[in-house]
């Protein structure tokens, strides 16, 4: 019994010593295992870094194209292969862009209701209850925007494409939640042709305003150009080629019943008269960039056509125009921002209520016209309290001296004025509202007024 217990105890001796050295063996064994895993790593890395460093050194035509997020697509991306017309050198860098903006509108009084969530001052009735009983409220998403820019550097030089395109709708689609184009254009160095802001407008002058159609008395059109822009170092000096187009005014004449009863005949000869451009309009502007801002001034000259498709009688006056502008920095956020435009025929590249020729007083029947003279002023202050919040408050004007051969209750004089508070609770949204009083006269006194409160929610993207 001894001898057994004896040998047992043994037994278990003996298996108590031996696992710890079989489990110090097995440890042993999964050490050098990690080992080699590790130098066989180490060696992936060297030859990973040594087939990266021999593909910096060749042609990148030959290197393989790398995935790129949707996300990131606004980041400039090396480009692999580089078409037949582009150089293989060439770095794309391409943007989406764009914001969703929501307007809430309690309109006092009323206007034409194809354009009743915005203040156009040429929508202002001057007739009592012509578009109904006063007070409306409006919800508008139309100011919502979506763009796309593209800008490429090649060995023949620097290229950009642009395409935008906002929700207002205009002309026949006044009134309607309907794509609009805003810009579609492309530069290659200098030159530039496509439909953009006008050489003779000064974009930079638009206040930090939510209301869409903004200064009355302001130079702001889109148009269809041809440019050159002499580069400058920080100035520069444009040369443009424009789509011509003649806001023309029937107004009245006098024909057979006024010569028997001896008094005018209101008319609208629509069908009759159309504007006839035969020539572009050309504008020069000079913008020098300081410290402080910046100022320009543009001058244009226009041949303004018209004709009467009944007789095919046509005839054409000379048009001009000088806009002179200025963004003055009044602290690191402030600006001041002021505009005076005058000239003749200029009224198809003012905001609002622009009007190029009207018959003449003394010869409206025989197809006797003249250049209308305007005059532009906009006023306006973006004052920021801090980083988050804002004031824009200004003042803006357009008169036009109209003719005797005009129609009593064309537009004449108009003026807006605005004063908001927006805040801005993180990058890329924008919330606050809007006071904005405008009025208009026309040529026989008759005037109207307007006045409203926005409310707007502006979300941009990417933010």
């Amino acid at each position: 019994m001894n001898l057994r217990r004896n040998l047992v105890m043994a037994a278990a001796v003996a298996a108590t010593i031996q696992t710890p050295l079989a489990l110090a063996q097995s440890d042993a064994e999964r050490i050098q295992k990690l080992e080699a895993q590790l130098v066989q790593q180490q060696e992936a890395i060297q030859m990973m870094q040594q087939e990266l460093q021999r593909l910096k050194s060749s042609d990148p035509a030959q290197a393989p194209m790398a995935t790129v997020p949707v996300e990131d697509l606004h980041e400039p991306v090396a480009v692999a292969s580089a078409p037949k017309d582009i150089s293989a050198e060439t770095v794309l860098g391409f943007d989406i862009y764009g914001f969703v903006m929501a307007d809430a509108i309690y309109d006092f009084n009323r206007v034409d209701p194809d354009w009743n969530d915005t203040l156009r001052v040429s929508t202002i009735p001057t007739t009592e209850g012509m578009y109904g009983d006063d007070g409306e409220f409006v919800f508008s998403v139309r100011q919502s925007r979506l763009g796309f820019a593209g800008d490429w550097d090649t060995d023949a030089g620097k290229v950009t494409a642009l395409f935008e395109w906002e929700l207002y709708g205009t002309g026949g689609d006044a009134g309607q939640t309907t794509p609009r184009l805003r810009h579609a254009y492309g530069t290659w160095k200098n030159f530039g042709m496509g439909q953009t802001w006008s050489n003779f407008m000064d974009a930079d002058v638009f206040p930090n305003t939510i209301d869409y159609w903004g200064p009355t008395g302001m130079v702001f059109y889109r148009n269809q150009q041809a440019r050159y822009t002499f580069p400058m170092g920080e100035d520069e000096f444009a040369v443009s080629l424009e789509d011509p187009g003649t806001a023309l005014s029937i107004g009245k004449f006098r024909d057979d019943c006024a010569n028997e009863i001896g008094d005018s005949c209101d008319s609208t000869l629509g069908d009759e008269f159309q504007a006839k451009n035969d020539v572009p309009d050309i504008v020069l502007r000079y913008r020098d960039n300081t410290d402080w801002g910046h100022w320009q001034v543009a001058g244009i000259g226009r041949k303004l056509g018209f004709e009467r498709k009944d007789t095919g009688a046509s005839d054409h006056e000379f048009g001009w125009g000088i806009n002179a502008s200025t963004v003055i920095q009044t602290t690191d956020l402030d600006r001041l921002k002021l505009q005076v435009v005058y000239g003749e025929g200029i009224g198809n590249y003012m905001n609002d209520g622009g009007l190029d020729i009207a018959p003449k007083s003394d010869d409206p029947e025989n197809n006797g016209a003249e250049t209308v003279p305007l005059l532009g002023i906009v006023a306006y202050y973006d004052h920021y309290w801090n980083e988050r919040w804002s004031t824009s408050v200004g003042w803006s004007s357009i008169t036009l001296d109209t003719t005797d051969g005009q129609a009593f209750d064309e537009f004449e004089t108009g003026q807006i004025a605005q004063i908001n508070l927006l805040h801005y609770p993180t990058d890329g949204v924008l919330v606050g509202g809007e006071l904005i009083w405008g009025e208009r006269e026309d040529v026989d006194g008759a005037s109207g007024d307007d006045l409203r409160i926005q409310m707007s929610l502006k979300v941009n993207f990417p933010r």
